[in-house]
């Protein structure tokens, strides 16, 4: 294959997580024969830095040519003063758009020696694999109207979603449970909103073209609790865009770290690939940031993007390799008698099992 990846490194630790993912591809392609081509543009800060808008017009070009787009992470303190189309952050949600990316897919697993990485006690995680399918272009972030009053004393954003954006994000989590385990939980607040009354009506009617997947509905606070204490209740998850950014980052909890989980945007032509974390300024540039979660969405390029599944597994059980051995960054609990790595070791251990 050859294909053509756009690389939107960032800010924080983006470009540190981007360079892992770019090792990890590389290593891919030289093992199975392939040939990436990677581009490299500016986004969110590293854009404004260089008096640019968020997302230049030659990166939202060089995004729509290529095969899969990979982003390591946008935002920067330094801006949050700035009005929103000149934050950072602003990048993303018109990359989305512009893509036509409306399915987010974030999936959470535990890693086999990592169940005791996180709060929840290791028989609680053990086994835990979760897809959050989260509606990506729609509902409280997308609505209008939305604005701050003349007087500065009050603001307002509107929740909206149609039977059409429902219809299609749902598609994409029954669709996905008919690979995994076959169980779609929708998550709404349909005894409040009218929105999700809607989302309720018309996941249920889709369900029925999908006699082999078993549905439930929960209520988002309610689910908020059963991740929590019961996560391995769930297979996919699907809900909308702002209670899915919510308990996805959620998941985190579960799995140890938000430096493991990936993500892929996806719906539109193009698919979006970034880690969960975000950009982490605090530790940019010190060798601490977890690439798993940026080589894990890599892998999710492959398969999702370039349909190289082969490859994709490639790279997961490079991951579960390193793991294995006892490969740990700081954010990740320790292997008794073995000191935790640094981000670039890390991602060479998982490079160098990947080219095994």
């Amino acid at each position: 294959m050859n294909a053509t990846i756009a690389l939107l490194p960032g800010d924080g630790i983006g470009p540190e997580v981007t360079d892992a993912a770019v090792g990890a591809l590389r290593a891919v392609a030289d093992k199975f024969g392939h040939t990436f081509n990677l581009d490299t543009y500016d986004v969110g800060g590293s854009a404004l830095d260089a008096g640019q808008p968020p997302l230049p017009d030659a990166t939202l070009a060089g995004c729509l040519a290529a095969d899969a787009i990979f982003l390591g992470a946008v935002g920067n303190p330094k801006f949050d003063g700035e009005p929103p189309d000149r934050r950072p952050e602003a990048s993303i949600l018109k990359l989305r758009r512009e893509l036509g990316a409306f399915a987010n897919l974030r999936p959470a697993r535990v890693w086999p020696g990592l169940e005791d990485g996180g709060s929840l006690k290791p028989e609680v995680v053990k086994g835990v694999d979760v897809l959050v399918v989260r509606e990506l272009t729609g509902g409280l972030y997308y609505g209008q109207p939305r604005g701050v009053a003349d007087d500065g004393q009050s603001a307002f954003n509107t929740m909206r979603y149609s039977v059409e954006e429902i219809e299609r994000i749902a598609v994409v989590a029954f669709e996905s449970a008919r690979l995994r385990g076959k169980h779609v939980t929708s998550v709404d607040k349909a005894n409040v909103l009218e929105t999700s009354r809607l989302w309720r009506q018309t996941v249920t009617a889709l369900a029925e073209r999908y006699p082999d997947v078993e549905l439930g509905h929960e209520y988002v606070d309610a689910c908020a609790l059963l991740i929590a204490s019961q996560p391995s209740r769930y297979d996919v998850i699907l809900t909308e865009n702002l209670f899915g950014d919510i308990l996805s980052d959620e998941s985190g909890a579960i799995v140890g770290s938000l430096g493991l989980l990936p993500s892929a945007s996806v719906g539109g032509k193009i698919g979006l690939f970034e880690p969960v974390h975000g950009s982490a300024p605090d530790i940019a540039g010190q060798d601490k940031a977890n690439p798993i979660g940026a080589i894990g969405s890599a892998a999710m390029l492959l398969r999702q993007a370039l349909k190289l599944d082969a490859e994709a597994s490639a790279v997961e059980t490079a991951i579960a390799a390193a793991l294995d051995a006892g490969c740990r960054t700081v954010d990740l609990v320790p292997v008794a008698g073995q000191p935790p790595i640094g981000s670039k070791a890390m991602a060479e251990a998982i490079i160098e099992q990947i080219a095994s």
